[in-house]
């Protein structure tokens, strides 16, 4: 079987978003689950593909969103998969973001260390100077 052809052999539910169209207003719109994704403050909903066989996505703003119903399979499993998901992606920004100076992410406000900077001050100024 090709990429082309991957499809999903179980049928894991649908989805029924509920959100405001700025031509339509309100708008209930039912999808299988695996067409519907949470990401940067959107919904991002598979609503076709293009004559070149790519996928047509509408990014709805959350704000926009009344609601988003799911059938999943376990509750505790959908909850698991989406603490795993910030897990990961908290793991993922404590690497590129250097937490604590000059050790790229080692020690930091963690290891319970104060880091204290001297300023000094101009007698006529009420703003720093450089050392």
């Amino acid at each position: 079987m090709g990429d082309d052809d991957l499809e999903l052999d179980e049928d894991i539910g649908e989805a029924t978003i509920v959100y405001e169209h700025p031509e339509e207003g309100t708008v209930e719109q039912e999808v299988p689950n695996e067409h519907i994704a949470y990401f940067q403050d959107h919904w991002l909903i598979k609503t076709g593909e293009d004559e070149d066989g790519r996928d047509l996505v509408r990014r709805i703003p959350a704000q926009r969103v009344h609601y988003v119903e799911r059938t999943v399979e376990r509750f505790e499993e959908e909850v698991k998969t989406l603490r795993d998901q910030v897990q990961s992606f908290a793991k993922d920004i404590r690497t590129k973001l250097p937490v604590g100076g000059a050790r790229g992410g080692q020690g930091g406000a963690d290891d319970g260390s104060v880091h204290r900077i001297d300023v000094e001050f101009d007698d006529d100024e009420d703003h720093p100077r450089e050392p």
